[in-house]
């Protein structure tokens, strides 16, 4: 399968002024994937070490000099190494975290080498590290699930793909086309954007497998939790997990998760989850100015799961089931909608970027409002609401542009495309205008670009 992460790769691999590379996602995302084919594809010689299945050879790079390094490998391996011809992959790093601290080395002593780390629970480690990370000597790359757009070409229709590249926002989308796009976004909904599920889909079109394969991968998540005893009893882990899906949509509640155990407990799994980056926390903000960060609200969040394919086992539903709804928002009462476009808007960030979401809430007596995710577009705060079916209705979008007084705000719904004004009075009788930019699920990956046709074309 194609991934976009593929032309930054190629691209950090032929520039002179090339870091060691890390690469931090979840597990089974296709990290090592992405190596492999990089390795093909440039017709250099891999040479792959995981720590996880071979603690043992840490030993080699007990020195701090490259050259030893690397002769020490090639002695292990029983083959030479070459370095301008070769891929240094230490995969699953967080096993031997130390070993961080040596790209350093690398980057000073022997450039003409390509090295890539990469490690399912590196968060860990770099959390609890007690050494000197090399800070401006490495570089970062972030991976997430398959994207929307990767989904359509995985599964056979580029043509699609390539379509959604050319959209515009004064041109009509003829309805087969629209009704296409929309039954690929049910069908990703369902099966989500692992590189497993999606290649087992693309190969077999069985639901039963693909339903095999979250639960393969759930487990997976579950038997990593034994490596996090000592930091937490591993029932809060489970607890958590649960109870993520059950949760989509609303601020996360502890008390909903067990009643019965402290907060504090549960925060403490909370944040396990998120390093292991299985589940994402979307902290509420003012949206008062940039970055929005620095007006996060802590104790207001709320979280989506890595993917839509395992909120759905999370959630109990059965594939077949979700196939027979015939909308999403009579899936999870909509909060399936908001897993799905938070995880679209993370595929969105740069590469080098960790993503992070933010939402906005007013929690005032008698005139609460919430706004789904708030984006940063160029150096403009945008509001995106996310209405599962084609109608619904934006009071909190009223009240939000009217104190906020931003010009252009963003609907997600199943409906058609269109950008117009809007003219209203909130419900205190204020009067707001502001233009609306409305677009289909399947739209978000052209956001950022159209957001550009909408500034200049609608609003200039």
């Amino acid at each position: 399968m194609k991934r976009d992460r593929t032309l930054f790769l190629s691209e950090w691999i032929h520039s002179a002024n090339r870091k060691p590379l890390v690469i931090r996602g979840a597990r089974q995302v296709g990290k090592t994937w992405l190596i492999r084919d990089l390795a093909e594809s440039t017709q250099k010689s891999l040479i792959e070490l995981n720590f996880e299945k071979r603690p043992g050879l840490e030993s080699l790079f007990s020195s701090n000099e490259p050259k030893e390094i690397i002769a020490n490998i090639a002695a292990s391996l029983g083959k030479p190494i070459e370095p301008s011809n070769s891929i240094l992959f230490l995969d699953e790093i967080q096993a031997a975290p130390k070993l961080l601290a040596k790209l350093r080395w690398f980057a000073e002593d022997m450039p003409d080498l390509a090295v890539v780390a990469a490690g399912s629970l590196l968060d860990f480690a770099l959390a609890d590290h007690e050494f000197s990370m090399p800070v401006g000597r490495i570089g970062y790359m972030y991976l997430e699930p398959l994207s929307f757009e990767e989904f359509l070409e995985a599964i056979g229709y580029p043509t699609l793909r390539t379509y959604l590249q050319t959209v515009r926002l004064n041109k009509e989308i003829p309805s087969e086309i629209h009704e296409q796009l929309m039954a690929a976004i049910k069908e990703y909904l369902i099966i989500g954007g692992m590189p497993a599920a999606v290649s087992s889909w693309a190969a077999q079109k069985k639901l039963e497998a693909v339903n095999q394969i979250h639960f393969d991968l759930l487990t997976t998540y579950r038997e990593d939790f034994n490596k996090y005893r000592g930091r937490l009893n591993t029932e809060r882990l489970e607890e958590v997990l649960i109870s993520i899906p059950r949760q989509l949509g609303q601020k996360f509640v502890y008390s909903q998760v067990n009643p019965n155990v402290s907060a504090f407990a549960l925060k403490q799994a909370l944040e396990l989850l998120a390093k292991a980056r299985v589940g994402h926390q979307i902290f509420a903000t003012a949206a008062n100015g940039l970055p929005l960060d620095a007006e996060m609200k802590e104790n207001y969040f709320k979280v989506i799961l890595l993917d839509t394919g395992l909120a759905n086992v999370g959630l109990g539903f059965s594939l077949h089931q979700l196939r027979s709804i015939s909308d999403i928002s009579l899936i999870n009462s909509g909060g399936i909608a908001e897993q799905l476009v938070g995880q679209q808007l993370r595929t969105l960030f740069p590469p080098f970027a960790p993503p992070s979401l933010n939402y906005w809430v007013r929690a005032e007596k008698g005139s609460n409002a919430e706004i789904d995710y708030i984006i940063q577009h160029r150096n403009q705060i945008v509001p995106v609401e996310v209405k599962a079916g084609s109608t619904g209705g934006l009071k909190s979008l009223h009240q939000f542009m009217n104190s906020k007084k931003k010009s252009l705000a963003i609907r997600i719904n199943s409906d058609y495309p269109t950008i117009g004004p809007v003219q209203v009075k909130t419900s205190e009788g204020s009067s707001v205008k502001y233009t609306l930019l409305s677009l289909p699920f399947y739209l978000l990956g052209q956001l950022h670009r159209l957001l550009d046709d909408a500034e200049s074309e609608f609003l200039s």
